[in-house]
């Protein structure tokens, strides 16, 4: 279910701060068309932490309305609190999401076995596929590969996924031998995307597909046919861009990068999020004119 180009979306904001559903529907459509495989709506890049729940789960309700079973829905439903994260699990799945994204506690710094205890309170309290999101470096918390073993063994139907946003190639081959070849490793990195499915990823969960969808979308598809010739040509194309993404807070730059790429895309940020600086647009600038996406 889970391979290929698939975008964690940008929510359109209102410079009032209000949720454009319009504009939303429009590039839920857009990014189907052009070749994305999947689609995650209110990530990190969606900003999610600046949603209330009801907000939240109106924007899943969305996606999934537009998507119409065309690609799978991922949504965004982690929590530091794990009744919270029960609650937003069995939501995710009220509003017709595939599967849920889901963070390991933030901020409170669990222990590994308090880590495993979280996801399995998630799992036994709702049958929603989960796709773990490692991600250290937001999170402070490592789910590290013996625990990611531990929860796919003891819940195989259940935990289907990692979205691993280490950086850490090698956790690639270490979490192949805690889970198995078959469990699905989703990039969460774009630059480094092109390793991590070397080392046998099936995909990537991308920021940069918001902007650039096709050339995404292209760039898994030489992968998974391994042209890995076209890919590096793909790679190379993309790169700057990757790179244009987090030149200042995300998800500043790619709502900048959205606006270039659709004129009259609503481009609100909610604090504490700001528009990017100018040497972050002219990055975006360069980077864009570089893929040859404008």
């Amino acid at each position: 279910m889970f391979t290929g180009s698939i975008p964690a979306l940008v929510t359109p904001f209102a410079e009032d701060g209000s949720f454009v559903e319009s504009a939303f529907r429009d590039f839920v459509e857009w990014q189907i068309t052009e070749g994305s495989t999947g689609l995650v709506p209110c990530g990190t890049t969606g900003e999610s932490a600046t949603m209330d729940f009801d907000e939240h789960f109106h924007v899943v309700k969305v996606c999934v309305d537009q998507a119409k079973g065309r690609v799978p829905i991922i949504a965004g439903a982690g929590s530091n609190d794990t009744r919270v994260a029960i609650r937003n699990i069995k939501a995710a799945k009220d509003a017709g999401a595939d599967c849920a994204l889901m963070v390991p506690p933030y901020y409170n710094r669990p222990s590994q076995e308090g880590i495993f205890r979280h996801f399995a309170a998630v799992v036994e309290a709702c049958d929603l596929p989960v796709m773990l999101y490692n991600v250290p470096g937001r999170t402070v918390t490592d789910i590290l590969p013996e625990t990611m073993g531990r929860l796919v063994q003891a819940y195989p139907d259940n935990i289907v996924a990692v979205k691993d946003a280490t950086g850490t190639l090698t956790r690639v081959s270490q979490q192949r031998a805690a889970c198995g070849p078959a469990f699905a490793q989703l990039s969460g990195n774009d630059e480094t995307a092109l390793a991590f499915s070397a080392m046998g990823g099936v995909g990537c969960i991308s920021v940069t597909a918001n902007v650039a969808p096709r050339l995404c979308a292209e760039f898994q598809a030489a992968i998974d046919e391994e042209d890995y010739t076209g890919a590096l040509g793909l790679q190379d194309r993309l790169f700057a861009l990757h790179l244009a993404m987090f030149t200042d807070a995300s998800p500043g730059p790619v709502k900048y990068a959205v606006s270039k790429v659709i004129p009259g895309f609503p481009t609100g940020l909610r604090l504490p999020m700001m528009w990017p600086n100018e040497p972050a647009r002219a990055a975006v600038d360069a980077a864009l004119a570089a893929a040859g996406v404008v």
